[in-house]
């Protein structure tokens, strides 16, 4: 699949929250408009990963982490109308993994809750971080906190497991609509990103590993002179 009908496909739907944009003349939207522009080139997402010369590691990870919140809303929102709390009363990848709940306030313990309502809890949850200036700072004349990696950490991995939810329980309706090459597609450019930087612990990875060792079998580019190497084999 080409890898500009991927881009249409994330551009041109509809998310299960208002996409979260970079403004102008930011430096995030230049970053962002990079990784896009990477995208459309057709190259190997193993290089679209990594980090471009001279860039700062937390503005590369905070457009990534926009980013994928934004399409993977946008998988979630595909299949939203299936994934019911009939259909779905546990936030599951299958009868091996199930996904408790915590957020600190609300829900102080991990709590059990239908895939839904943890799917919409989760997405609140990342967006009110994502637009605490605070937390991901919009102006790079304010540092990133002490926190932001961890931080980073604790979203994408949430964010693994609607990938988990949505593969394993509602891959029938992803194949129905066309959309199999287009979050294959998805899931390998997360999966390669959270590798290089070492974002999601393997625990986390299991429950997608035989699909993940099947699709994301790029060859890993050749490194530049003096370009950043991988921090995950």
């Amino acid at each position: 699949m080409a890898l500009n009908g991927f881009v249409e496909f994330f551009q041109k739907g509809k998310t299960f929250r208002p996409k979260k944009k970079f403004s102008p003349g930011t430096l995030r939207y230049s970053l962002y408009k990079q990784a896009q522009a990477s995208l459309n080139s057709g190259i190997n997402l193993r290089a679209v990963v990594k980090l471009p010369p001279g860039e700062e590691i937390n503005d590369w990870i905070a457009v990534h982490v926009v980013d994928f919140f934004n399409r993977i809303n946008l998988i979630y929102g595909t299949v939203a109308e299936y994934c019911l709390e009939t259909s779905c009363p546990t936030m599951s990848g299958g009868p091996k993994f199930e996904y408790l709940w915590a957020d600190g306030n609300k829900y102080k313990k991990p709590t059990p809750l239908p895939a839904p309502q943890y799917v919409s809890l989760l997405m609140d949850w990342i967006e009110t971080q994502i637009n605490n200036e605070n937390l991901f700072p919009v102006s790079t004349d304010i540092p990133f906190p002490k926190t932001f990696l961890a931080l980073c950490r604790k979203i994408l991995t949430r964010l693994f497991r609607v990938f988990v939810h949505v593969y394993i329980h509602h891959f029938d309706r992803i194949v129905a609509i066309g959309a199999e090459p287009h979050v294959n597609t998805c899931y390998k450019h997360f999966y390669y990103f959270i590798r290089e930087f070492d974002l999601v612990g393997p625990r986390e990875l299991e429950p997608l590993q035989e699909m993940t060792s099947r699709i994301c079998h790029d060859p890993s580019p050749s490194p530049e002179p003096g370009s950043q190497t991988s921090t995950t084999q």
